[in-house]
């Protein structure tokens, strides 16, 4: 079993990703934490944690695994990786079924409404059934871990997370490759989904003034005329951005909510996009943008 587990691991770091040991049978880090770390070794400057400690280093690797059968972690900020996690849905009947659509289904129709094909990529399938498709990320562009984002039972891991890597063993069954370790770009419509709103030009702090409010409906006009004139393919990305940009105005007291979604649900349909498509997205991302800029910032 050590030597299996170890073979899976050094052939994850020949391809530059770097791993990190996961207790035997489970998803979870197999390193010392804050509290218990010895302050020696890797750690006698100070405590790192598993993602700056995962490692392509083959001596390393098979030092830590030739300790016990431990299960293989990918860091996937420090490997270059963007990893879209398709989840299963949760068992909600005696009969051991459900019938909501699984992350695959979920991600398979956004590709469609998108205009593409799902991406011919590296993929795992998970001890639960679900898939990992693993993608490389941008050089200068640092992504970050979303849950529900981009649809439902659909999670990405990039900086601050970590999948795990085929070849480990769950009790409910084996990681497993599907394809050919090659893992393709990230298509440009998922990273505009992914890549993080455009910072709003700085306005006033304090109460809503009218040099604000010009500010704030210039904004929406412009933003609405974005996703207005989104080329098929782009459509659903446009209204994310623009529903990101505008929730922070929204928070900031600048503009109703009301105004913001019923702009952005003309224009979306107006595209093509279906009202309930538009509405999924609005609602998930000016939820995320709102929860995420309660202050406006203060004036340069």
């Amino acid at each position: 079993m050590n030597e299996h587990l170890m073979t899976a691991a050094l052939e994850a770091a020949e391809l530059g990703w770097h791993v990190f040991p996961l207790r035997p049978g489970t998803k979870r880090p197999a390193l010392h934490g804050t509290d218990t770390c010895p302050r020696t070794g890797a750690c006698a400057s100070k405590h790192l944690k598993w993602e700056q400690r995962a490692t392509t280093n083959p001596d390393r690797i098979r030092a830590a695994w030739s300790r016990a059968p431990f299960n293989i972690g990918i860091a996937t900020g420090p490997s270059g990786l963007l990893v879209v996690d398709l989840d299963m849905p949760k068992t909600t009947s005696t009969k051991g079924g459900s019938d909501a659509p699984d992350g695959a289904a979920t991600f398979r129709a956004l590709c469609e409404r998108a205009g593409h094909a799902v991406p011919d990529t590296y993929q795992t399938r998970t001890a639960s059934g679900g898939q990992h498709l693993h993608f490389t990320a941008p050089d200068g562009v640092r992504l970050s871990n979303t849950a529900g984002t981009i649809g439902e039972l659909v999670d990405t891991r990039a900086w601050g997370g970590y999948v795990v890597a085929a070849g480990s063993i769950l009790p409910a069954g084996r990681y497993e490759a599907l394809s050919a370790p090659v893992a393709a770009p990230v298509p440009a419509w998922l990273l505009s989904i992914l890549q993080p709103a455009p910072r709003a030009v700085q306005t006033p702090s304090g109460p809503v003034t009218a040099q604000s409010r010009s500010y704030a409906d210039t904004a929406l006009d412009n933003e609405t005329r974005n996703v207005a004139t989104a080329q098929q393919g782009g459509r659903e990305a446009a209204l994310f951005r623009a529903a990101r940009a505008l929730g922070r105005l929204i928070a900031w007291g600048d503009l109703p909510r009301h105004v913001v979604e019923q702009a952005l649900q003309e224009a979306g349909e107006s595209t093509g996009l279906t009202a309930a498509e538009c509405r999924s997205t609005l609602r998930s991302a000016l939820n995320w943008s709102i929860a995420h800029n309660h202050q406006r910032p203060e004036a340069a």
